[in-house]
């Protein structure tokens, strides 16, 4: 959770959201930048399309702070992707780790991944995930958190709004109603690069144990995540103040 010291603008977030009903995303993080100043940042995955979100964000705030969470278990061309984006579009990168392990974690929980248990997931995005960015967040003392959600891509999504309050922080969303064709016709656009699991099938990309290619049976491509188990991995839901302070005792 954002530390409680760190300020929000009072926003009447019914009308923000009808005045940006029909803005284009560009004009969504201008009115962010002027809104939030410095307290704004955004975050990425480097996941297949990530590419469009930093593009269309630094084009308009070159220096934001991007945050980037590393589990420690993604891909080795994760790693070389945002390597290869990080110069090229001059990112401002902080990266976030958990204070625990790959090693240490697996000698106290085993492999989470491995146990075919929601909970088993749900403990290891809270270590391995969750913490990092809520400890990124009050570090950078962000008021507004820049992210590219899509409706089409889960459940939770479909029911978002464009501008939302989660806790002592605002949630922005300028791609909320695009879809894989907005975001293809993007990429050709500015000839912005693709993460290379693209090319194997993949739809969605995060950890390498708990991601795999699209097949004809899977109805979402998000059923390519976490053995199909779930389709969130906590980024994104919101936490109350006693769930995100039980998250900071237990994950030390």
């Amino acid at each position: 959770m954002v530390s409680a010291t760190v300020k929000i603008p009072p926003l009447d977030l019914s009308q923000v959201n009808q005045q940006l009903e029909n803005a284009e995303a560009s004009s969504m993080v201008e009115w962010s930048a002027e809104t939030f100043s410095d307290g704004l940042v955004m975050s990425t995955s480097f996941g297949i399309q990530a590419a469009v979100m930093l593009h269309i964000v630094t084009r308009i705030v070159p220096k934001i702070p991007v945050i980037w969470i590393d589990t420690g278990y993604l891909p080795v061309e994760t790693y070389k992707f945002a390597e290869k984006l990080t110069q090229r579009l001059e990112l401002n990168l902080h990266v976030y780790q958990s204070p625990i392990s790959p090693a240490r974690m697996e000698a106290l929980y085993g492999r989470l991944w491995e146990q075919d248990d929601v909970e088993a997931f749900n403990r290891y995005d809270r270590i391995r995930k969750v913490e990092p960015m809520q400890r990124a967040l009050e570090e950078l003392q962000a008021t507004a958190w820049l992210a590219g959600l899509r409706k089409d891509q889960t459940e939770h999504r479909q029911n978002l709004a464009r501008v939302e309050q989660q806790e002592n922080l605002y949630k922005i969303h300028p791609i909320l109603d695009w879809n894989a064709r907005n975001i293809y016709q993007y990429l050709i656009t500015y000839d912005l690069p693709y993460h290379p699991y693209f090319d194997l099938g993949y739809v969605t990309v995060g950890d390498w144990h708990s991601s795999r290619p699209l097949t004809a049976d899977d109805a979402n491509g998000r059923d390519t995540r976490f053995r199909g188990l779930k389709q969130e991995c906590g980024l994104h839901l919101p936490q109350t103040s006693g769930e995100a302070e039980s998250l900071n005792s237990s994950s030390l």
